[in-house]
């Protein structure tokens, strides 16, 4: 009988342990569902980014839903989409709530009234809109307001211009880049 230890001893406990994390994967924790509420709201980063005066990388960074952000910033959120507090948590359901659907829907319904009386050139279609757009303040008196559909393509004015308009390129660059091209 041999008296030297096994190679078994410790490392089998490891290597077991190691191989049933493979098998069941840890589901990552989800925090919040900011993006989900923004998108549902009808509301683009940079327009986020501008009302809660930060940058949309930050605002990529707070959307993803594994990033633990501050009650803070919930908060700062919940201000800028104007939508309960408890909408942006993850809830076991994972479904929003039915008047935050609710609001949702009649928010994107009445950009596309707003949309159509703007840009239809017939004075029947655009009383029409704005018919529909007087029944949905009737229903939610907050849609008053609510701005049009964004127009794809649409020229900036200057004072619409993102921080890139404001950076200086340094003249330190500009040689950096003539000294690669010799």
């Amino acid at each position: 009988m041999s008296v030297i230890p096994s190679k078994r001893g410790k490392s089998d406990g490891a290597e077991a342990r190691a191989e049933s994390a493979r098998a069941s994967p840890v589901e990552p924790q989800r925090f919040h569902r900011l993006a989900t509420v923004r998108q549902l709201e009808g509301v683009s980063r940079r327009t986020l980014a501008r009302r809660m005066k930060v940058s949309i990388k930050q605002i990529r960074w707070e959307e993803n839903e594994f990033n633990d952000v501050p009650v803070s910033t919930l908060y700062r959120w919940q201000k800028a989409l104007g939508v309960p507090l408890q909408e942006l948590l993850v809830q076991p359901a994972e479904e929003l709530s039915q008047p935050i659907k609710l609001r949702a829907q009649l928010l994107r319904l009445m950009k596309t009234a707003v949309t159509i009386r703007e840009r239809s050139r017939q004075a029947s279609i655009q009383r029409l809109a704005q018919m529909l757009m007087d029944q949905l303040v009737e229903i939610m008196p907050e849609l008053q307001g609510v701005a049009p559909w964004p127009v794809v393509g649409k020229s900036r004015m200057p004072s619409d211009c993102g921080q890139a308009y404001y950076r200086q390129i340094s003249e330190h660059l500009f040689d950096q880049q003539e000294e690669e091209v010799e």
